[in-house]
């Protein structure tokens, strides 16, 4: 694992303590309930392994009624811990949803429209804060404005991971990995500072799920090409990169009827 990843930046520092447990013996749900211990982090809530779910109980309401997240000995659950270190609010505010959904209608062949969306969050998700401009050339699939004309603009903005399987994906980055974006211009955060940390991050993210100005069940999410983020790999910063219209896809047509 390559620590000095870019997108790996926001979860460094605990990341790396939590794998360097992994790396003397622990088990993941061992690593990951040590390093929350000595940060303070997640308090009455703890990581558990995965044989404590009990056969038949879903995930997520298991994780709501216990306040134990269950985890396996892999990388998708050694990244789903981090998350849960870092978007610990979130996390919570996305869990009591999924939970109160099938309390309400049970766990069948299909988890509806809100559970559908927070999946697409949880799993390979994340915020990106930035100019109007770049929003709007993201929103609109134009690339070379996006990530050419008004590349200067990325100094300013900043992109948090929220998805624990897109950080396993980037384990072995590949130029067709994309992210699912809430995308949020910093010209409508008005009298708002930019988060200035994780933390702020986190509280900003779940007050904003909780209004109506953010309707999780639309899945308000704009798909960005990772690696296309300036900075985020080397092969980037040849322009021709972004002429793959494989990853950089045209924005679909409507035709006439």
């Amino acid at each position: 694992m390559d620590w000095n990843a870019p997108w790996l930046t926001s979860v460094r520092h605990l990341g790396q303590q939590a794998h360097a447990r992994v790396q003397e013996g622990a088990s993941v749900a061992n690593a990951l309930q040590a390093t929350a211990k000595a940060h303070g982090l997640l308090p009455g809530w703890r990581f558990v392994d995965q044989q404590q779910l009990a056969p038949g109980m879903a995930y997520e309401a298991f994780i709501h009624a216990q306040r134990c997240i269950p985890t396996r000995d892999n990388l998708h659950d050694f990244f789903n811990g981090l998350i849960w270190l870092h978007w610990p609010q979130l996390k919570q505010q996305l869990n009591h949803l999924q939970a109160t959904e099938i309390a309400r209608q049970g766990v069948g062949a299909q988890r509806g429209r809100l559970r559908d969306a927070i999946t697409v969050l949880d799993e390979n998700g994340g915020l990106l804060l930035a100019p109007q401009v770049l929003c709007d050339a993201l929103r609109e699939k134009r690339w070379q404005d996006l990530f050419v004309q008004d590349r200067a603009l990325w100094a300013q903005a900043q992109f948090l991971p929220i998805g624990h399987a897109l950080l396993e994906k980037l384990v072995q980055p590949r130029k067709a990995i994309t992210a699912h974006v809430i995308c949020w211009p910093l010209e409508q955060m008005h009298s708002q500072a930019l988060p200035r940390s994780h933390d702020e991050a986190d509280a900003w993210l779940s007050t904003l799920i909780q209004g109506a100005s953010c309707n999780l069940a639309s899945k308000p999410y704009l798909p960005i090409p990772i690696l296309g983020i300036p900075g985020w790999c080397h092969e980037n910063q040849n322009f021709s990169f972004y002429d793959d219209s494989l990853v950089f896809r045209a924005p679909r047509t409507v035709q006439a009827t």
